[in-house]
């Protein structure tokens, strides 16, 4: 089938199960993708200024000059958090050859390049779209702590297969056997060295910074928000299974109010099962530690 194009314009869109990470959990679907949501683009205004022009022959009234009002207060700039600098010890000196990237819009190649060369990131073409991979992944990492997403915008491909539930009506939970959907798109997380991925984020960093600003945040930084989606995920909650199950209608919902109102990516983290979470939980608290200044901890040559 042929990719999606990406719109970072286009508006939150309610999913099927495909992709019910902001959603209610659906009876029936193909596919759900495995992390998810898009935000709402920053409207900015204009104001226009009319100069009506006076006639020569006449000259304004004379008043004495007003005070001189004192300057405005230039608006502060957001604060970084976690500056990429901190993570950028090991890697080559700025100005080198290697840090002159092209333009964002001609990054496809040069990811898809980096990441051949990433052992275990052998299959990444199976999972995820080749086709705008860093403004895909910025939209996703956006997203996952909101309630909504557009499919078009997300950087996995569908999970394969249908959403399973157990039991029957008044007595409904998600089936130990959902877990096994996940199970391929975990194993590929576990089997990428974290070190090396974030290396590469970390060479490639202004296209990420630049896809952020793209998507409707001029002074955002993008690798806070990186750090405050990894803490929203690791922030689901750790619930024994079986979670149960509503069908008010078509489309499964959590029994407990708290766990519906969860974001989409904590949705993920608790539809995925317990060892599989447990997991990526794992990966999460490494990426995050290597992201936020572990400075002796990253490779010296990074691929790309």
């Amino acid at each position: 089938m042929p990719e999606t194009p990406f719109d970072p314009n286009l508006p939150p869109m309610i999913l099927d199960d495909a992709s019910r990470d902001a959603r209610p959990l659906r009876a029936r679907s193909s596919s759900a993708p495995w992390i998810a949501a898009i935000a709402a683009l920053v409207a900015l205004g204009a104001a226009y200024w009319w100069w009506q022009r006076q006639p020569v022959s006449t000259l304004p009234a004379v008043s004495p000059p007003a005070a001189e009002a004192p300057p405005a207060a230039a608006k502060a700039e957001p604060a970084i958090r976690h500056p990429i600098d901190d993570a950028r010890a090991g890697l080559a000196a700025p100005g080198e050859d290697r840090d002159r990237l092209p333009a964002l819009g001609d990054s496809d190649a040069a990811i898809r390049a980096a990441l051949a060369g990433i052992p275990g990131v052998g299959e990444f073409e199976r999972f995820f779209h080749p086709q705008e991979i860093v403004r895909r992944l910025v939209a996703t990492v956006d997203n996952l702590p909101r309630r909504s997403v557009a499919t078009q915008v997300m950087a996995s491909k569908p999970v394969p297969g249908a959403f399973v539930a157990a039991g029957s009506e008044g007595n409904l939970a998600i089936s130990a056997d959902n877990a096994a959907r996940y199970a391929p798109y975990v194993r590929l997380a576990q089997a990428v060295d974290s070190k090396t991925l974030v290396a590469l984020y970390v060479r490639f960093y202004p296209w990420f910074q630049q896809a952020y600003q793209d998507l409707g945040y001029p002074s955002g930084y993008f690798n806070d928000r990186l750090i405050d989606a990894i803490d929203n995920l690791l922030a689901a909650p750790e619930v024994p299974a079986p979670i149960a199950l509503v069908q008010p209608h078509v489309l499964y919902q959590f029994t407990d109010p708290d766990l519906e109102a969860r974001s989409a990516g904590q949705k993920i983290m608790l539809r995925m099962g317990t060892n599989n979470a447990a997991q990526v939980r794992a990966k999460l608290r490494e990426l995050r530690r290597l992201l936020t200044g572990a400075k002796s901890d990253l490779p010296t040559n990074p691929p790309g």
